[in-house]
């Protein structure tokens, strides 16, 4: 394992990381083709699928982490929110997880083609005034928030994603919260739901050592730089990049399908 095959992994685990932070994702949607592209294309090294998933669910574990810890201060974090989605999201990941055992890989593709086409069009549903109401104001449904965070789980464990890709439109366009506190509260969220993907990973031995400690290390210091630059940037322009991110991923998702 050389110095170019080092420089490659902490180029793109910064690059993930960073987003990760700004946009309240987990970064795996970005991470995945990434590292199961570059390095081959670069001749510095080869990950086969599994190496790849274990790797990303490493890397989104504590991209997560650093994340929140940089929107811990300023009342970003929505904790009634984190607790009703976050153990709801849980719950439902297991249960897909489970489920997509009886799955066939044609059956998973097509599952996460419709969650992303589902994500696409809702990111770009008008939204008026969400980010003019006060953050100690903020209410919404708690049961409604439990009950989409089951559903997202159940589509994020079957395709093996964090589902925070899902979670942000859903917080911005029916539940109503402000940019800023849906960015911070996903954060927390993939978070919590990433614990059952980690553990899995780890105990079917699908976790590439060195590579892992190289994503966390950027992970740990892109992260809260991007959560940064994410307060500073106007939010319609974070709502832009997500939706053009989720558009992408869902292209890509179809042209493999078809």
């Amino acid at each position: 394992m050389d110095i170019h095959f080092v420089i490659t992994i902490l180029l793109i685990g910064f690059i993930g990381s960073f987003i990760s932070g700004m946009l309240g994702i987990g970064g795996a949607i970005i991470n995945f083709p990434m590292l199961l592209y570059i390095p081959v294309m670069l001749g510095v090294g080869h990950f086969t699928a599994h190496e790849v998933s274990g790797i990303t669910a490493i890397q989104v574990f504590f991209a997560t982490i650093g994340g929140v810890l940089a929107y811990r201060k300023g009342g970003f974090l929505n904790k009634t929110l984190i607790a009703y989605m976050g153990v709801s999201i849980l719950i439902g990941s297991f249960i897909g997880g489970f489920g997509s055992t009886h799955m066939s890989e044609s059956g998973i593709n097509i599952v996460y083609g419709i969650l992303a086409l589902i994500a696409v069009i809702m990111m770009f549903v008008p939204r008026k005034g969400i980010d003019d109401v006060p953050l100690e104001q903020v209410k919404f449904n708690k049961w409604l928030a439990a009950l989409f965070a089951f559903i997202v789980g159940i589509g994020a464990g079957i395709v093996g994603a964090g589902g925070a890709f899902l979670l942000v439109p859903i917080m911005l366009v029916v539940l109503k919260i402000p940019t800023r506190m849906t960015i911070a509260s996903s954060l927390a969220i993939t978070l919590i739901s990433s614990i059952g993907a980690v553990s899995g990973k780890i105990a079917t031995g699908q976790v590439s050592i060195l590579p892992s400690l190289i994503m966390v290390v950027a992970s740990l210091i892109a992260s809260p730089i991007g959560a940064n630059a994410g307060k500073k940037v106007n939010t319609k322009v974070l709502q832009v990049i997500m939706g053009m991110l989720i558009l992408v991923t869902a292209v890509k998702t179809w042209m493999t399908i078809l």
